[in-house]
Parts: structure tokens; sequence; C-alpha cells
């Protein structure tokens, strides 16, 4: 069962001293307007959290970073054009103003979601002691910092909504994937109910399906792949974690987790996404990085 159970997640609102700061830095260099599960539970160990930022935010803000979640996202893309469609569009019966606000929530989870799946591997792979990343390089280029301009803000309902609704799908979530803590996409599909409720039956065959598993078992094997070619080491060990007066095994079970939920999260998303795109705009990001400008305008 992938529940996610220690430590407790620690939102954006709670907050404070070095979490605080690390998570303004994430969603500049993430490019992203919230905070994602992944950290937030990683920030639950509270001297892991800030020793892992520091050795992986060279990668995060790279030209080959973005690329590398680039190429999972059009593999996944791939993979769920191949799975059929949701149609869970037409079933909710949206109106206009609801439809793009759908659809722009899909997008900012169609793009944070392969990052945070590379960055998983990269982090597992450390741990593991294969010790992902090249050796340091000052010739890579940097792309620009900050949330793009239209994307959706990180919104969400309470993990214990008050819609009966929304709750009975929650629990169908976790019952049917195995969780113990619903992932921010949901939560915020969960601001439209019966878009939810309808994307949620589309999308539940699917992932009972053999051809579902498969492609997530190979978007993971992708991942890794591309987080051993990451341009900057990521010096993180089990040593290192104990001496920081953590539970390594703990902070490994639950790096496990997130990069065994992620893949199929992914095609998730990529599926939801198809009832509104062709494969080949899906494919591409929906938030191409521009370079970062140097000092002076320089590059």
């Amino acid at each position: 069962m992938l529940g996610l159970g220690k430590p407790k997640p620690v939102d954006e609102y709670e907050a404070h001293g070095e979490t605080e700061r690390i998570y303004h830095q994430l969603r500049q260099t993430v490019r992203v307007t919230g905070v994602n599960l992944n950290f937030r539970t990683w920030a639950g160990f509270e001297h892991f959290f800030p020793a892992m930022w520091d050795t992986v935010q060279p990668n995060l803000e790279t030209r080959i970073f973005e690329d590398a979640a680039d190429q999972v996202r059009a593999q996944a893309v791939h993979a769920a054009d191949l799975l059929g469609r949701v149609g869970a569009v037409a079933e909710a019966d949206l109106g206009e103003s609801q439809a793009f606000q759908v659809r722009a929530a899909l997008n900012l989870y169609h793009y944070v979601n392969p990052k945070m799946l590379v960055l998983t591997s990269a982090v597992r792979l450390a741990l593991e002691g294969e010790s992902p990343g090249q050796p340091e390089s000052t010739d890579v280029e940097l792309i620009a910092r900050g949330a793009p301009a239209g994307m959706y803000p990180m919104e969400m309902v309470d993990e214990d909504p008050e819609s009966n609704q929304v709750e009975k799908v929650f629990r169908d979530i976790k019952k049917t994937l195995g969780l113990s803590q619903i992932n921010s996409d949901y939560r915020t599909l969960a601001l439209w109910p019966d878009y939810l409720e309808a994307a949620w039956k589309g999308l539940k065959p699917i992932t009972q399906r053999d051809e579902y598993r498969t492609a997530a078992d190979v978007l993971r094997e992708r991942s890794r792949t591309l987080a051993r070619r990451l341009p900057h080491p990521i010096p993180l060990s089990p040593e290192q974690v104990e001496a920081l007066g953590e539970d390594a095994d703990e902070v490994m079970q639950t790096t496990e987790r997130f990069e065994q939920l992620l893949p199929g999260l992914i095609l998730n998303i990529a599926l939801l996404a198809l009832d509104w795109a062709e494969p080949e705009a899906l494919a591409r990001s929906p938030f191409p990085a521009p370079a970062a400008q140097l000092a002076g305008g320089a590059r």
C-alpha cells in the first residue's frame, strides 16, 4: 500500500523559519505557484529538508532539468494517448468560466508533476548511494526564475472536505490507489466537484489496467535515467541523513513512495488534459522556460 503516513506534511500557511524560506525559494526555482505534496511531506523532516534542498536546488534552475521534465511529460502524453479518453468534460457540463479554470489547473500540474518525478528520482538515487549528477560544470544554461504569467494558483480544498460529494470521491481515490493522503492535484480539481467526480469516474477503470501500470513503470525508469544526467552532483547519503538526526529508513521510504506514486499521477493528468487538446500540443511544455538573464541583460 502506498500510504504516506509519516511525517506530517507542513502546509504553506504553517511554514515558518527555514521551511518558509525554502518554500519561497522553491516556488521561484521550480517556477510554480504553490508547494507540492512532495515538498510539504519532506518538510516534515526538519533537518533533512534544508540539507536536501541545498543539494538539489542548483539542478532545478538549469535547462537540463527543465528538458528532462519535458521529456517525461512528452512520454506520458504518448502513453496516455494509447490508453483512451476519459471524457469528463462533457459529463461534468462545465460553464465557460469553469472550463477555463479547470483547463488552467490541469496545465499547472501537467507542468510541475514531471519536474517532481525527476527530482524525486534524483533524491532516491542519491539516498541509494548512486550519486546522480555530473561533475561540476560552470557551462550550464540557467532558466528564468518565478512562476510563469498566467499559471493557475495552486489553490485546493481541505483534505477533509465539507462536501459529501467530494469526500466520497476522495475516499474512493484513497482506496483505489492505496493512499493515506490526497494529492494536491485532486484537491485542486475538487474546487469543481462535478468535474472531479466525472474525472475520477473515467480515470478509475484505466488505473486498474495492466497497460497503465506498465506505462507508469516505464515512465519511472525514464525519470531515473534522466536524473542520472543532471548537471550537478547531489551529495546525499543515508549516513548524512543519520548524522542530521533523521531516520534514514523513513526518509528513504517516503521518497520511494513518491517515486512510486508520481508516474501514475502524471499519466492521470495527461489523460484528463487529452479531453481538451491534441497529443502533439500536450507533449510540449505548457510553460516553456526562457533563459535566465544575467546581470546587465547579457547571456
